[in-house]
């Protein structure tokens, strides 16, 4: 359905990885296509304003939806709608270091009750490097859509560049839509797509969802938002081994933000058993 999905010029897809800030993004991009008026973010629900390509009930098929259409997909490049390769429409694509997305998407699937149980933190990592995982690999999936970079249409970003400077990852975000902000505007979406605040948005938290679907007594859907916290999860063997698949895997490709010295990416000691839920670790300003 997707593949031959519509696409309109004006449409504006929000692509990612799960688990690399999409929901972040689509704050994001409600609060400027309103100007910084919080009150659409305040009363729909943060999946309604950006629907998923890739659900039955989804982008494509819903009716009367306001123009520009903001989407949501996690869909790799050769699954994707085969018309916006001939339009004008845009994509914002949100790459993040995979190995926050590993540990983060190990405890999601703890309390999707669409994903199978994770197993141990062994288990899932291997899954995770192998690419048997929902979506795929995740090494597939940003090298499929980094060929699109330096077209007009496509705006790489990167979880990290937006947690380093929030403000100025808004205003790039903003040029690349042709929609310039006035001062107080961007301090509002600023302000309202910060951790804190979209934590404690019931139409961004995922509250509204029943324990059927997300179970949050077991874990927060937006649970620290921070950079780096694979460190506090990673055991040093687990280190070791996603370095080795992401070097082979990634041989060739510029360098992202992530991409540190060796020395640096590894954790000092073996801190124990790997991926574990610890909320107070987290040292740095958050943001989901």
């Amino acid at each position: 359905m997707v593949e031959n999905a519509e696409v309109h010029d004006d449409d504006i897809f929000i692509v990612t990885y799960p688990k690399s800030g999409t929901n972040w993004m689509i704050e994001i991009l409600s609060l400027i296509l309103k100007d910084g008026d919080p009150s659409w973010i305040h009363s729909v629900p943060i999946w309604k304003r950006s629907p998923w390509c890739e659900a039955i009930m989804g982008a494509f098929s819903l009716p009367n939806q306001p123009s520009p259409r903001l989407m949501s997909s996690h869909l790799p490049i050769q699954l994707f709608a085969k018309a916006f390769f001939n339009s004008k429409a845009k994509v914002i694509y949100m790459g993040r270091n995979p190995r926050d997305v590993a540990v983060s998407l190990y405890h999601y699937s703890k309390i999707a009750r669409q994903l199978k149980d994770p197993g141990t933190p062994d288990q899932f990592l291997e899954n995770f490097l192998k690419g048997e995982v929902q979506f795929g690999s995740w090494f597939d999936h940003i090298k499929g859509w980094i060929r699109m970079k330096g077209k007009e249409n496509f705006l790489f970003i990167t979880y990290e560049e937006m947690q380093q400077d929030l403000r100025s990852s808004v205003q790039r975000i903003c040029q690349f839509l042709s929609r310039p902000l006035g001062e107080e505007a961007l301090e509002s979406v600023v302000a309202h797509s910060a951790f804190k605040a979209m934590k404690a948005n019931p139409m961004s938290n995922f509250s509204l969802l029943p324990h059927s679907l997300l179970d949050q007594r077991h874990g927060a859907f937006l649970r620290k938002g921070v950079c780096g916290d694979w460190k506090n999860h990673f055991t040093l063997a687990q280190s070791e081994a996603f370095d080795r698949a992401y070097r082979e895997q990634m041989r060739g490709l510029p360098t992202f933000p992530w991409d540190v010295d060796p020395e640096d990416a590894s954790p000092d000691s073996d801190p124990g058993p790997g991926p574990s839920p610890n909320p107070d670790q987290a040292s740095e300003a958050p943001h989901p």
